[in-house]
């Protein structure tokens, strides 16, 4: 009788013990959405990394930047990593969203592209020029534009609309359009201002095809993100502590060889 209960009492154990590890195992897994170029590509690279670590990352990819911060609001992602502060902070106030950022990665500067002229000093009067229709997004192109003096902003300061456009001396027409469209239709506009992840999709080299592009010291750097309350989930600081790791920072520069640069 008394080995009869004992060997109950070892099953019953053993249960316990397979549920405990399943549920350790679950608590885990780490999902995150990421548009493709280059977010995903260095998440695929962590992998392995992270499942030493006890974690075990899944990576969900997106091809917009809409509903990779929903599906963190609402709960179907644990964290995603595609864009900047200003975007987060836009789409927080827009959508009532409680998102924040866990760390800082790495900058893309965004460039002009082109398949009609070869320098901007080709640029013709009353070009058309393709450029992002989000607000932050555009700001940033705008400022972009105003740098190489191929217009004059007013100044005041906040985000910018074509209304704050106070000089145009190329009388440049602008077609604003969703991000990821903007590869597709450099062959119908003079040039076009993509964001670098889209760029990398459509195999430009923001290096060696763009006519200009941002600086290194552009303040846009993309973040890993998360629901307000989240930031401190263990597996997720792992995988922060890996996303700025000297390893990553290393495989982001060989990799994408400037068209990328690491932010830590």
């Amino acid at each position: 009788m008394k080995k009869i209960a004992a060997l109950l009492v070892a099953a019953a154990v053993a249960v316990f013990g397979s549920a405990c590890a399943a549920k350790k195992d679950e608590a885990a897994t780490l999902t995150v959405g990421a548009t493709q170029v280059p977010h995903a590509e260095i998440l695929e690279h962590l992998k392995p990394q992270l499942e030493k670590q006890g974690v075990k990352l899944e990576v969900k990819v997106f091809q917009d930047y809409v509903l990779p911060n929903k599906a963190v609001e609402e709960g179907q992602l644990d964290a995603n990593y595609f864009q900047h502060i200003p975007w987060m902070t836009a789409t927080n106030k827009e959508k009532g969203y409680h998102l924040v950022k866990v760390a800082g990665v790495h900058i893309e500067p965004m460039g002009a592209y082109s398949r009609k002229i070869k320098d901007i000093n080709q640029l013709k009067n009353g070009a058309t020029v393709a450029i992002p229709n989000a607000t932050s997004e555009l700001t940033r192109v705008l400022l972009l534009l105003d740098s190489q003096k191929l217009i004059q902003l007013d100044n005041r300061e906040g985000d910018k609309t074509l209304k704050n456009i106070k000089s145009n001396p190329k009388n440049l027409q602008f077609k604003l359009l969703e991000p990821a469209v903007l590869p597709r239709v450099l062959d119908q506009v003079d040039f076009a201002v993509i964001n670098t992840n889209y760029a990398l999709q459509a195999k430009l080299n923001p290096v060696k095809d763009s006519l200009f592009i941002e600086g290194k010291e552009s303040p846009y750097v993309n973040v890993l993100a998360t629901k307000q309350g989240n930031e401190k989930n263990e597996a997720l600081q792992k995988l922060a502590k890996a996303l700025t790791s000297p390893e990553t920072k290393k495989f982001i520069e060989k990799k994408y060889k400037g068209a990328v640069v690491p932010a830590f």
